[in-house]
């Protein structure tokens, strides 16, 4: 719930700029998991319209923006994780709403620009729908900050676009990532990791449940990283490129550099 800035200046809560950008891949319902006690502030954003004495005293300009944010509440449900157990466990609560269908998974503390026309989720749309396989989105990731990211390592298919997934690792330590994870042709400093987003098949769920069901724990919780090396071994999935940036608002720092740098790359991107 935290504000961002978006292109023409508005102050947005975080998760609606992360909604705008799965609308923006012709995504057409969208499943968010909160805590129990989060549930009332999201149910309010997207699915509570203004009182008729507030309503009367917005702009005409803010009442369209109003009718906006509740057709977007239209196509949003809100599912709960009841304990907070990983990543990978809140994907696992979504398992009854996906219905057995691939997904567009989004991470809930990351917004994203992208370089070209279309928008990051647009492309692994676009990727997937050329290879019909789970497609995890990377990005070029310098070694200082690899151990807060996951990490993937393999060989390109295409250039410095589709890579062929040997390992996904969760966080490795510097040592690890320099042992195992680099990748061909880039350098030293420079590795892969995981771009916080993700189109998966529904097999991920027979995966996550199976670290569940087993209390296969990775530092501590149920993790999505594990059962994505999984998928990839037993299954298959590729990783692409996006051509863009992520902005990782979940801590303090990264968060006061987004504010300015979601803004200022955004409004570059619509230069002619």
């Amino acid at each position: 719930m935290l504000p961002i800035i978006d292109r023409d200046g508005r102050a947005k809560p975080i998760i609606l700029a992360i909604v705008e950008e799965a609308i923006s891949a012709g995504i057409e319902e969208v499943g968010i998991v909160v805590q129990p006690g989060d549930r009332d502030l999201f149910h309010n954003l997207f699915k509570s319209p203004p009182q008729p004495e507030l309503w009367s005293k917005l702009s005409a300009e803010n009442k369209q923006y109003s009718e906006y944010l509740a057709a977007l509440g239209d196509r949003i449900t809100i599912l709960t994780q009841t304990e907070q157990q990983g990543f990978g466990h809140a994907v696992y609560c979504t398992l009854d709403w996906v219905d057995n269908q691939p997904f567009l998974l989004l991470l809930g503390d990351h917004v994203y620009t992208s370089a070209i026309d279309s928008s990051c989720a647009a492309q692994m749309v676009d990727i997937y729908q050329q290879h019909s396989t789970s497609v995890i989105g990377i990005t070029i990731m310098q070694d200082k900050i690899i151990h807060k990211a996951g990490c993937v390592s393999g060989k390109w298919k295409t250039e410095q676009a589709i890579l062929e997934i040997a390992q996904i690792y969760e966080k490795p330590t510097l040592e690890y990532a320099r042992e195992h994870l680099q990748v061909p042709g880039m350098a030293d400093d420079e590795f892969l990791g995981v771009f916080g987003m993700y189109i998966l098949e529904p097999v991920i769920f027979e995966l996550l449940a199976s670290e569940i069901d087993n209390h296969e724990r990775f530092q501590g919780e149920f993790q999505l990283t594990t059962c994505l090396d999984k998928l990839r071994q037993q299954h298959d999935a590729i990783a692409y490129l996006v051509q863009g940036q992520y902005y990782d608002t979940g801590m303090p720092l990264f968060y006061r550099q987004a504010v300015i740098d979601y803004y200022n790359n955004q409004r570059n991107n619509l230069a002619p």
